[in-house]
């Protein structure tokens, strides 16, 4: 039996992500930061150099679509929307995961673009900021196999001037530049430079985000950043309501990395505020998040707990709130004309 993915009713939604090194569930009713939960599934391991998804990643991310499925249904949610990003777009047997995730999951898996995973990113992590936030918002959706990047005013239901995605992550950088336990520099080096260079292409060809980004307020969301955040807070046990509105300095940001970095893995997992799973590619994200705040001269990043998950889950509560309207108004105009026929019957 397929889970409900119209939404013919309101009360709670739900988004899946099928990202590249984790899979993630909000269930969401509208009201604070919803139910959270992530796996570290690695779908997207050795997908950059063998370019096909590996059997055991896909029966991770199997298995935890079924645990997810069951949440989901004891939750009662009214609609639900699975996506799959960058792994499953460069993946040559991504088709065949999609429909497998489909038959676990219980509902389409679908397949979203890059531009379309930037936007979504964008309305989620803007939700509710106010004046403070400064005139612009740059936000920066570091995954494990692409990078997002949005700008544009934050608003209720507003849409970013110009967003794109770019095929560099922490697991495609860990993967492609940091072959040595602990990185040696040249590698460090090698990944931030390359990592400048798409930004580059970006003050290239695309001159709004080029000539906004230094003045606007830098938003980051999704796993590095947020993992970043935490090292500095030395947050553990991991805390959403802590880390959603931390402000995170550049220098904090490099302090982080700079610790991180020189540390080898075995090491590096002890760090509070680190999952011992992200703690393989945690490096390759960081060269990522400094290279950004270098390059546009950024000082400080606000992170945020709201993402691709929160735009998608907007989305949804919004078609649940039209389609309750509409059967509002057809009911009123049904009940009107039932008592138009009653007096002219009278």
């Amino acid at each position: 039996m397929r889970l409900v993915t119209a939404a013919a009713q309101t009360g709670p939604v739900a988004v899946v992500d099928c990202g590249t090194n984790s899979t993630r569930l909000l269930i969401d009713d509208g009201e604070g930061l919803g139910l959270r939960m992530l796996r570290i599934t690695r779908l997207g391991r050795g997908v950059d150099a063998g370019g096909s998804l590996a059997d055991d990643a896909i029966g991770r991310v199997i298995d935890v679509l079924g645990e997810y499925r069951e949440v989901i249904e004891d939750h009662q949610v009214r609609a639900v929307r699975a996506v799959a990003t960058s792994a499953a777009r460069d993946a040559a047997n991504g088709a065949e995961f999609l429909q497998r995730a489909s038959d676990a999951l219980g509902t389409d898996v679908e397949l979203l673009d890059g531009d379309s995973e930037a936007n979504y990113a964008f309305a989620g992590a803007t939700t509710g900021l106010g004046p403070e936030a400064g005139p612009a918002a740059l936000v920066l959706d570091i995954g494990g196999g692409s990078t997002e990047f949005a700008y544009g005013m934050p608003g209720h239901g507003a849409r970013p001037a110009d967003a794109l995605s770019v095929d560099m992550g922490s697991v495609r950088w860990t993967e492609r530049f940091l072959a040595m336990d602990p990185p040696r520099p040249e590698e460090l080096s090698s990944a931030i430079s390359v990592a400048r260079l798409h930004l580059d292409d970006i003050d290239r060809e695309h001159p709004v985000i080029a000539r906004g980004a230094p003045a606007a307020q830098l938003v980051g969301v999704a796993g590095t950043i947020t993992t970043v955040a935490a090292v500095e807070i030395g947050l553990d046990p991991y805390d959403p309501e802590v880390i959603d509105g931390f402000v995170l300095t550049r220098a904090a940001a490099e302090d982080v990395f700079r610790t991180l970095a020189t540390e080898r893995l075995a090491d590096r997992v002890h760090n509070p505020g680190l999952h011992v799973d992200r703690a393989p590619v945690i490096v390759g994200g960081c060269c990522i998040l400094v290279a950004v705040m270098r390059h546009w001269g950024i000082d400080e990043c606000l992170v945020r707990e709201r993402d691709l998950l929160d735009g998608i889950a907007a989305e949804l509560r919004e078609a649940q709130a039209g389609s309750a309207a509409e059967l509002r108004e057809a009911q009123a105009g049904s009940a009107a004309e039932l008592e138009g026929g009653a007096g002219a019957a009278r």
